[in-house]
């Protein structure tokens, strides 16, 4: 099995080292002009957020922008026997195609590194393993209808990972979002609730089959000097018909998740996520934290 070499920084040391760069880099004062100025007159603004929008973010399923991101996080779970913690690092890339008038097509790769330690309680003991997890592809199809409306369809592929780093099994997760913008308030205030439906095809025979709706009613709001919060930015509500889980007593996962963030240039953003579990009778994590970082280009 792949392992890395070396360690990571010690648990928070990499969330906190990246997020104080958020309140001590001042924007660029032509920046936060162009900013207020889009806030003053939101007509003047585009809905693919193109350069007279920099305070967008990226987070918009309906506007994909080509730009690089890193994104090191941990979560931890536990049952009555074990304890899990991960620590995730994960690089992807985004882009978008123009396919002319109203239609664009997006897409984005990823692959997540990942160290896990598990922890026994009885009997007590320790095991670590790190390597690769399950890399993804996603491409979806986008029509902007108008400038507070748009919406897309698509597919994401996830790979098994190594060993017990990943789900073991192939997944293929069909998806569809809609997105309004609120422009009255500003091009970087908008509701863009997206779907998808995660159904392994393949893998490890011996490892869980896999079907699971995956919700994220993602609502961003875009505050002053570039500050924004974001509400359920990734599909972590999750409703299991699948096989069971380890403690799992429902099929429902509903945590609170949200964000904050900053559009530190018009190319650079910073922002930090946190979850925990409100329902959790299918359980998935009972934290998580995760830093990202956004270069557009």
């Amino acid at each position: 099995m792949y392992r890395l070499v070396g360690r990571p920084l010690a648990p928070g040391q990499r969330l906190l080292l990246a997020w104080g760069l958020i309140a001590f880099c001042p924007a660029p004062a032509n920046a936060q002009a162009q900013g207020t100025a889009g806030r003053q007159d939101p007509s003047a603004v585009q809905v693919d957020a193109q350069p007279e929008d920099p305070d967008y973010n990226g987070d918009d399923f309906t506007r994909p922008q080509r730009s690089v991101e890193f994104r090191p996080g941990y979560r931890t779970s536990s049952g009555s026997a074990s304890q899990t913690d991960r620590w995730i690092e994960k690089l992807r890339y985004n882009s978008k195609l123009d396919l002319g008038g109203s239609w664009k097509l997006g897409y984005l790769v990823q692959v997540p590194i990942v160290e896990k330690t598990t922890t026994s309680f009885d009997p007590p003991g320790t095991s670590r393993d790190a390597g690769l997890g399950g890399a993804i592809a996603q491409a979806a199809l986008i029509q902007t209808i108008s400038r507070n409306w748009a919406y897309g369809f698509g597919a994401r592929f996830v790979a098994p990972g190594e060993d017990l780093l990943g789900s073991g099994k192939w997944q293929v997760m069909p998806g569809f979002g809609v997105r309004y913008s609120f422009l009255q308030f500003g091009p970087d205030t908008y509701f863009v609730p997206v779907v998808r439906y995660a159904i392994s095809v393949a893998g490890d025979p011996n490892r869980r089959n896999i079907s699971e709706p995956q919700i994220a009613p993602t609502l961003n709001l875009g505050l002053p000097d570039r500050w924004f919060v974001t509400l359920y930015p990734s599909n972590d509500i999750r409703i299991n018909f699948g096989d069971p889980i380890s403690g799992q007593t429902g099929r429902l996962f509903l945590p609170f998740d949200v964000a904050v963030g900053r559009n530190v240039t018009d190319k650079l953003v910073i922002s930090l996520e946190a979850g925990v579990p409100m329902i959790d009778a299918y359980p998935v994590y009972k934290f998580k934290a995760e830093l990202r970082l956004l270069l557009m280009f």
